[in-house]
């Protein structure tokens, strides 16, 4: 999510107008959309001489169920609350029900903040 920054009106309506650009650490990024496909990762450079790895493309879940991980192939996305058209588009964030072939779990991890997918079965 790109950060906006304060609003350009004040309470009473009247406008207020910005003091500087956007600052390099302000601007933000295009969100990547994780696809259910062959593992493709991307390493991007972050704020603090750090670097986020992020899923471009993956197929790979750890599931939970419990108290052991297994490691799952994912077929589709069944159902992504965040948006309905995630969900058609075999997109894959946080809250997402994905198919697995250990049945279906809610993913738990950010795919597209630290690239790999940890979801939980669904009962």
């Amino acid at each position: 999510m790109k950060d906006q920054g304060r609003s350009p009106r004040k309470r009473t309506g009247g406008r207020r107008r910005p003091n500087h650009k956007k600052k390099k650490h302000e601007l933000g990024r295009q969100p990547t959309e994780t696809q259910v496909g062959d593992q493709k990762l991307k390493v991007v450079t972050s704020r603090g001489n750090t670097s986020k790895v992020r899923a471009v493309t993956t197929d790979v879940a750890s599931v939970a169920d419990g108290a052991e991980t297994v490691e799952a192939t994912i077929e589709q996305v069944a159902e992504n609350p965040s948006n309905p058209n995630y969900a058609r588009r075999n997109i894959i964030t946080k809250g997402a029900i994905v198919e697995t072939s250990e049945g279906q779990a809610r993913v738990t991890s950010r795919p597209g903040q630290d690239g790999q997918v940890n979801a939980v079965l669904v009962e």
